[in-house]
């Protein structure tokens, strides 16, 4: 019995690191905001829209999970070089290459399958995210620029517009516009970040990371300037509610003030880590307030 459950646990977890579950979690945050975010804008019931809610989430999970399939076959070559991600499955042959390519392959075909239940621009933008992430990202960017990151992040900010789309097919209003934007400019500093703390790693395996290939201090001038941007995209929420605008205004300037006072304070590992640590505090306490605000929104509206 207890061989059984050993060999059923490191099945599973196996499966868990080939498809990035930790990304897959992280990643339905922001989806879940969009969507509740539409739900409260255009007036919708929980119970309305509960089977588009159902499909969304488990359609954006498989999506998610295909993209981090491919990118786990496609890059084993670099991860084998990496020292926190050399013992992922695709590296050490615990899961064989045509294995991991139809799982890939499925997922994909079910998660866009379960967003197109919903509404038909959900499924075009699960399946962009996925498309931008395997191929601009992974097979063209990834090993060729330092903006590599720039490019990655379009498909990272997939998720709070395939969460308005799956309830109501229509982008354009300025809020879910504000969660894309802020989706896209707030992964170069979390990204960056990573990247000066795993600098040798990704110098071993040649992956043009801008402190790599650039240094510090341009990483730190790039920085904030980004973080400049997110501070301006904050007052696309005013067109919603006045205490979303603040709440992401305060997070943006709290970003922008710990970079530029801890990189004069501390050594560059040490910022680095500050500003990797706060860009999750940013995107929980945003994201959380937006979902938040929207249930409170809709359950008061019913």
């Amino acid at each position: 019995m207890n061989k059984k459950m050993g060999a059923k646990h490191k099945s599973v977890d196996i499966l868990s690191k080939t498809v990035k579950t930790g990304i897959i979690r992280s990643n339905l945050i922001p989806m879940f905001a969009g969507l509740t975010l539409a739900m409260y804008t255009y007036q919708f019931g929980i119970m309305e829209k509960l089977p588009d809610i159902l499909f969304a989430i488990v359609g954006s999970a498989f999506v998610i999970a295909a993209a981090g399939a491919f990118n786990n076959l496609y890059d084993r070559d670099i991860d084998a070089v990496m020292e926190r991600t050399k013992s992922r499955p695709t590296v050490t042959g615990d899961i064989n290459f045509h294995t991991v390519l139809w799982l890939a392959i499925i997922l994909s075909i079910t998660g866009i399958g379960l967003l197109s239940l919903t509404t038909w621009l959900a499924a075009l933008l699960g399946f962009l995210g996925l498309f931008f992430y395997v191929v601009p990202y992974t097979m063209w960017t990834k090993r060729r620029t330092v903006y590599n990151t720039e490019v990655g992040s379009i498909s990272g900010a997939m998720p709070p517009l395939i969460g308005w789309a799956a309830i109501y097919p229509d982008i354009s209003h300025p809020a879910v516009l504000g969660l894309f934007v802020v989706m896209i400019i707030w992964q170069m500093p979390h990204f960056y970040a990573i990247a000066i703390r795993n600098h040798k790693q990704y110098e071993a395996a040649k992956v043009p990371m801008l402190p790599v290939v650039k240094g510090i201090r341009r990483t730190y001038l790039q920085t904030n300037v980004y973080l400049i941007i997110m501070i301006a995209i904050s007052f696309l929420f005013g067109t919603l509610s006045l205490g979303l605008m603040l709440v992401a205004l305060l997070l943006s300037s709290g970003w922008l003030i710990l970079s530029i006072t801890q990189y004069h304070r501390a050594s560059s590992e040490k910022w680095a880590i500050s500003l990797f640590v706060y860009s999750l505090i940013h995107m929980t306490v945003l994201f959380s307030t937006v979902i938040i605000y929207s249930l409170m929104g809709i359950i008061f509206n019913l």
